[in-house]
């Protein structure tokens, strides 16, 4: 049983809070924010019920050692305007220079640390390094669902040195979203899948299409499927060996009654530079076409299913990137903003799409986990709950 930050006794306690601040920086300055202000609800809280808030995150991938373009220092004005109290940034993790840092911090200030993943110590899940981020703090908050996935120290191993631990309100309400659509969805349940390949949500796509009352494919992983129903894809993206593996989920799909919706009308070209594409039956891609985007027709077939139920959708329709091929993706994405459905959106892309077409206000759950999400919905243990529980 993970519990809710809120049951914690933080007045006057140092927390180590593990946050998802891995944002893009450009020039030395924070280029998008989100993940930021996502985080700032729960730094307000910790904050405003008197702890001393001990801060860290890993951003981008400097290989275990430090790197300036990866230090988060950019992030700790941001944090700070945008909380509302005082973040001073150290630039260590571990150590005498973190510890003078905490000590000096008063209830209601955030200390933030260095980039985790400037220790090897950090994707090592070593003992040695969690037993050192331990030292800092009496309480740990894990708010970092993104991370939850891996078994890292500042996720696992450093959780299970506290007795006063707890989840925060966005991995919470993670859990709670992605726990409804993979335990108790209400019917009838969706799953939309797209992206470019299925061999990188392989068990999601199995776990989900054993459970679900309509399976919709769309994009790149739509084009494997289509090969092997034996319809001509040109040179759209396949993935070959994977063809026999997609009769099987078909035939398996079909066992359970679950009803199958393959594109019957995409959005093709010569090449991703064309101006703009043509949309064709999908029986009539050309040898020298590739599929870059779903139709009007197969989006009104995916919207038919939308009426009421459960609706998961990870993965754009097509090149969503590509503004002549993103029409499809952004359709979908209004689609399940019209929806009476509980929706949850997962994965960069799909994310992007219902903020660019202005609908993630009006779904139920817009999941930030990426790779995590895919996991736990594929039934795996998470590490970094699973440290939590208990």
């Amino acid at each position: 049983m993970v519990r809710s930050m809120d049951e914690l006794e933080v007045s006057g306690k140092r927390v180590l809070l593990r946050l998802d601040l891995n944002v893009p920086l450009a020039g030395g300055q924070v280029a998008d924010a989100t993940r930021i202000r996502a985080a700032v609800p729960t730094v307000r809280t910790l904050a405003a019920r008197g702890a001393i808030v001990v801060a860290c995150s890993h951003l981008g991938r400097p290989k275990g050692q430090p790197d300036p373009k990866y230090s988060l220092a950019p992030v700790a004005p941001v944090l700070a305007e945008l909380a509302g109290c005082p973040v001073r940034f150290v630039d260590a993790v571990v150590g005498e220079k973190a510890q003078e840092a905490v000590r000096q911090a008063r209830p209601g200030e955030v200390v933030l640390l260095e980039n985790l993943r400037f220790f090897p110590g950090e994707e090592a899940n070593d003992p040695a390094f969690a037993a050192e981020l331990a030292k800092l703090a009496e309480v740990y908050v894990n708010d970092a669902f993104g991370a939850a996935h891996r078994a890292h120290a500042s996720t696992a191993a450093v959780a299970r040195l506290f007795a006063a631990k707890a989840a925060g309100p966005l991995m919470l309400a993670e859990l709670q979203a992605l726990g409804k659509v993979r335990d108790n969805p209400d019917r009838p349940f969706v799953v939309v899948a797209g992206g470019a390949k299925i061999s990188g949500k392989l068990e999601t796509l199995q776990a989900l299409a054993a459970k679900a009352d309509v399976l919709a494919l769309v994009g790149g992983i739509a084009n494997t499927f289509l090969l092997a129903k034996g319809v001509s894809v040109g040179k759209s993206l396949v993935e070959p060996g994977l063809v026999e593996l997609a009769r099987e989920i078909l035939a398996k799909a079909a066992s359970r009654g679950v009803e199958v919706l393959l594109p019957v009308d995409v959005v093709v070209a010569e090449s991703l530079e064309a101006p703009q594409g043509v949309t064709v039956p999908v029986e009539a891609v050309g040898e020298n076409q590739m599929i870059l985007d779903v139709g009007p027709a197969a989006v009104e077939a995916i919207r038919r299913h939308l009426g009421a139920g459960t609706v998961f959708w990870n993965g754009p329709a097509g090149v969503f990137e590509r503004p002549p091929f993103a029409a499809g993706t952004l359709a979908i994405a209004k689609a399940l903003g019209e929806s009476r459905a509980f929706t949850v959106v997962g994965g960069g892309e799909s994310v992007e799409a219902v903020h660019l077409a202005g609908v993630a206000e009006r779904i139920a759950h817009v999941s930030t986990g990426g790779g995590a999400s895919l996991e736990f919905l594929a039934g795996a243990v998470l590490p970094g709950v699973a440290a939590l529980e208990g």
